[in-house]
């Protein structure tokens, strides 16, 4: 069972915008996160939950999307996500957050992926411009974003070419392909 989710929660760019992400939906995949291990047992992540069509707005213009597509700016209207976390990390609770938001975001798209819902975590923000945005208090760091949304997207799975282009990319019908090394090439010894 964990396999088969794993397997699908890939990096979903487009949705069905329409699709509406509730709060308590968003709240149970918040719950997640708060269950999943954190370092020293801190806590210290906090979450901003997002849903409403001028929110979201809020939040997308502040997030670069698909490094390796040069010539994309980002899901057009209609294809958006229909909700977004944005992971604040408490400075006053911790300096650092150690590990706790990578265990967090998995738990959160995991979560999503039960749902039928997939998401798409950021690191490339404006967390400047986001900060002053949402009026998020000094002490508090942005630690990620994740946009969640029904996908309107197929992501596959292949093996790595003999070429080791780890780029991900999409075929003529959309399809999102996502090169990943074989395990063998992973384990160094056994």
């Amino acid at each position: 069972m964990i396999r088969e989710l794993i397997e699908k929660n890939r990096t979903y760019r487009r949705f069905y915008q329409d699709e509406v992400v509730s709060m308590e939906t968003l709240r149970e995949l918040i719950d997640l996160a708060r269950l999943s291990s954190t370092g020293g047992n801190l806590q210290s992540l906090k979450y901003m939950l997002f849903q409403t069509v001028d929110s979201n707005k809020r939040v997308f213009k502040h997030l670069k999307w698909a490094g390796y597509f040069k010539d994309w700016d980002g899901p057009e209207e209609g294809e958006r996500p229909s909700a977004y976390v944005v992971m604040l990390q408490d400075q006053s609770i911790s300096k650092g957050f150690f590990w706790d938001h990578g265990i967090a975001v998995q738990s959160i798209l995991l979560g999503a992926i039960e749902k039928g819902l997939g998401g798409c975590q950021f690191n490339s923000i404006d967390r400047i411009a986001l900060a002053q945005e949402l009026n998020i208090p000094d002490h508090f760091q942005i630690a990620t974003v994740i946009a969640l949304g029904k996908p309107k997207e197929v992501v596959v799975i292949e093996d790595l070419g003999e070429s080791g282009d780890v780029k991900y990319w999409r075929d003529e019908q959309g399809v999102h392909h996502v090169p990943k090394r074989a395990l063998d090439d992973l384990i160094l010894s056994s």
